[in-house]
């Protein structure tokens, strides 16, 4: 193409004038797309970590005080009784909190106070000698760490679309399963140290919540819109996806806009809350989808760990023809915490399915961990009791029991993150009328009622633990084999 003067002396001659500016209008156009593509990745980052923290600093108080419970109470008191006080006030938080609270979740004050439940729990197990004292303060820390995990898992559902807060569980899930591996660690380090100054330490820990919350974590409005548009969009702003309508995520990151428990926000005045009504129709259908296979993984699960494991015993190995297995067991007592590493790093791998990028179970494959834990559950009944390969063959007997830990734990941490991560990709019921505050409040107690399944699993699971090691070293001791009578 020529544009030319009117001049008659002056011609100017600009070959491909029109083309020149496609060109440079789809340069522009590349580069805000890949500026949209680095944002995205940066914002996912952001999240994924943030739920990541969450997890692992909720969860690993738990785990160091199940570590330390030797350390924490006097030789001649039952070490139940520390696992008891760790346990029992965590599913209290998680089975009665969705059901008898109303109104929005306050996040801001449910995160800062869980926080410092937790730290003041340690610093009482820290400065108390006394053994009812310790008890409080594991017990305070229980609590907030049972409330912590419904508080994430809920905050999870103030991400859109569905996939995002899918993602958000994802890594969520993958921080509680490392939070096995970690708090072990971390009190094999600081045991030396003693019960003051090693838990004294730990007390500090609760505080990465709040900064990652303040800090680190991304606003859910930032993911109101389509994250990566159409070229032909990316010159215009982007109108918010009609997909995410239905997801309204926080109205603000200083929760300032009418987030309230148990009140009507100050706010506008929605007035809305969720009746038990309303809160029987959401959990029906959640019984048998979720409920039940998660029940079952967790009472299967418990089981196994509470009751079966500790009598997994097997007689020292010598160096000659066991050359690594003798390098890890030097005493009988050893197998015990040998099973729950494997148990533990399993379940940490298989927490992390989604967020290392494997694709989640179809909902129809959701009761098949716990199909598969109820087959491990009798495969080590029997082993306990009466033994697959013989005393001639025990090195058989135990690679074969470290096989079916690493399934158990593979099983128990697939379901964990799948049922949850499910539960997020459930779209509102259509047969009734949701304005926005109905549908934010009825997904994020839908996620939360799921703590009524593990948590009465693990509490079923305590009390047939006791008979079934009972029992199991009868049957033990009836066939000769004395190592269980030992410990």
């Amino acid at each position: 193409m020529t544009r030319t003067t009117f001049a008659p002396e002056l011609t100017i001659h600009l070959p491909h004038d029109t083309d020149e500016s496609d060109d440079e209008g789809e340069r522009n156009e590349s580069w805000q797309y890949k500026h949209i593509k680095k944002r995205e990745k940066r914002l996912l980052r952001k999240l994924g970590l943030s739920f990541f923290l969450f997890g692992l600093i909720n969860n690993v108080l738990y785990v160091i005080i199940l570590s330390a419970a030797l350390d924490l109470v006097p030789p001649s008191t039952p070490k139940g009784i520390i696992a008891f006080c760790n346990i029992a006030p965590s599913l209290f938080a998680k089975i009665s909190w969705p059901y008898l609270l109303k109104g929005r979740i306050r996040y801001v004050k449910r995160l800062v106070g869980c926080c410092l439940l937790s730290t003041l729990g340690m610093i009482v197990v820290a400065l108390f000698d006394s053994l009812y004292m310790r008890l409080l303060g594991i017990a305070l820390a229980s609590f907030s760490s049972g409330l912590g995990e419904l508080t994430f898992l809920q905050l999870s559902t103030t991400y859109s679309p569905p996939s995002i807060a899918g993602h958000s569980v994802g890594y969520f899930a993958s921080g509680t399963g490392a939070a096995g591996l970690v708090g072990a660690f971390l009190w094999w380090e600081v045991r030396d140290l003693g019960v003051r100054l090693g838990v004294g330490l730990s007390s500090i820990m609760p505080m990465v919540i709040p900064l990652t919350y303040f800090f680190l974590l991304p606003n859910p409005s930032l993911f109101l819109y389509p994250i990566t548009p159409n070229h032909e969009d990316l010159l215009s702003p982007p109108a918010p996806a009609m997909s995410a309508l239905p997801y309204t995520p926080l109205a603000s990151a200083e929760d300032e806009v009418g987030e309230e428990e148990g009140a009507l926000p100050p706010g506008p005045k929605r007035g809305f809350t969720l009746s038990a009504s309303d809160k029987w129709r959401l959990v029906k259908p959640l019984l048998t989808k979720y409920m039940l296979p998660l029940f079952c993984v967790y009472l299967f699960e418990y089981t196994i760990n509470q009751g079966i494991s500790p009598t997994l015993l097997y007689p020292v190995p010598p160096s000659e023809g066991h050359w690594l297995l003798s390098k890890i067991i030097h005493s009988v007592r050893d197998y015990y915490p040998l099973w729950q590493l494997v148990y533990q790093a399993t379940v940490f791998l298989s927490r992390s399915s989604i967020s290392l990028g494997l694709p989640a179970l179809p909902a129809r494959l959701l009761p098949l961990p716990a199909i598969v834990q109820f087959g491990i559950l009798l495969t080590l009944t029997y082993e306990s009791a009466f033994g697959f390969f013989g005393e001639e063959r025990e090195s058989m007997n135990v690679f074969f029991v470290f096989l079916l830990i690493s399934l158990e734990g593979i099983c128990g941490g697939l379901a964990y993150v799948n049922v949850f991560y499910r539960i997020n990709h459930e779209p509102p019921d259509p047969t009734v009328n949701n304005d926005i505050e109905q549908t934010r409040q009825e997904r994020e107690f839908k996620i939360g009622s799921i703590g009524f399944a593990d948590g009465t699993g693990i509490l079923l699971a305590s009390i047939l633990a006791v008979p079934t090691e009972i029992e199991l070293c009868r049957a033990q001791v009836s066939r000769g084999k004395m190592l269980c009578k030992g410990l």
